[in-house]
């Protein structure tokens, strides 16, 4: 299998409202792809979507190559921590371990209570004693518990402190690189996706702005700053995409795509970050906001 998630002209209509529509998305397998936009750009849900917590108005989903929630079976490949990491506030953390295992025919026991002694969690404690960081941590052992083939994570350290969040990215990793997971996690907090996430989708209004290989994104985008220019995209260099440009006085800063060297001395040449380049793709100066002209996706 080659992606774990695809989507072609996907939509979710809510009365009149279109939450999602004409939504092209392919997640390859064995990667952990941080899935990045602005409020509304419909990430949320996408990922409800692909759990099949809803379903569809329009176009196709499938996940690890067959519909969402179709069977106990695809379920069972799928594990899925909501935003706010709901537990049952009165039943304690070992009652939410055996709810697992009875709900789940793969779950590891050893795993899960392995997990749950680590962290010094009390499995006495009730879940709605936990602090925040504990509860996420909880909802994370639920997910991996599983054995899932897909983790998806919707902004699950979205409100914690600075100390439980990087915990529970570590834990993250290491229930990757343990379980040989695919992931594709949802977070407004770039360096939560700088820590873990070695693949991109910028989600703007519906609409992939790029995805790709973290690493190959950053190599072939590069800031540009030269004496000022005016006139159309069409005088830039061939081989150039100019993803967002500023003028001052006398200077042009340029964030441009491309491939090939530049070579030209004209230009002070400086590499971007992936703050950078997903607020350049984001923004609404986005050259023309030209949909579905300005994809990009590498492997």
């Amino acid at each position: 299998m080659t992606d774990v998630l695809e989507a072609g002209g996907l939509g979710k209509r809510y009365r009149r409202r279109w939450a999602l529509s004409d939504c092209a998305l392919r997640v390859p397998a064995g990667r952990v792809a941080g899935l990045v936009g602005p409020n509304g750009a419909g990430k949320t849900t996408l990922l409800h979507l692909a759990t099949g917590l809803t379903a569809p108005t329009a176009g196709s989903i499938t996940v690890l190559g067959d519909r969402p929630a179709s069977s106990p079976a695809q379920q069972g490949r799928v594990g899925f921590v909501a935003q706010d990491a709901p537990a049952y506030a009165s039943l304690s953390v070992a009652d939410h371990l055996r709810l697992g295992a009875h709900l789940n025919p793969g779950w590891d026991a050893s795993l899960a209570t392995r997990r749950i002694r680590e962290l010094e969690i009390d499995p006495g404690q009730k879940a709605g004693r936990l602090s925040g960081g504990q509860r996420a941590q909880l909802a994370l052992t639920m997910a991996i518990a599983k054995r899932p083939e897909l983790l998806i994570l919707d902004e699950p350290a979205a409100s914690l402190d600075p100390l439980a969040r990087r915990e529970f990215l570590a834990h993250l990793a290491e229930a990757v690189a343990e379980q040989q997971l695919s992931v594709v996690l949802s977070s407004h907090l770039l360096a939560d996706l700088e820590r873990v996430c070695d693949y991109l989708i910028v989600l703007v209004a519906s609409q992939v702005r790029i995805a790709g290989d973290v690493e190959h994104l950053l190599a072939t985008h590069y800031r540009l700053t030269g004496p000022r220019r005016c006139g159309p995209a069409a005088s830039w260099p061939a081989g150039w995409h100019v993803v967002s440009e500023s003028s001052a006085e006398r200077q042009t800063t340029l964030l441009v795509r491309t491939s090939s060297p530049i070579d030209n001395p004209a230009w002070t040449i400086e590499a971007v970050s992936l703050e950078d380049l997903v607020l350049a793709y984001m923004s609404k100066s986005l050259a023309g906001d030209r949909r579905g002209h300005d994809l990009e996706v590498t492997r």
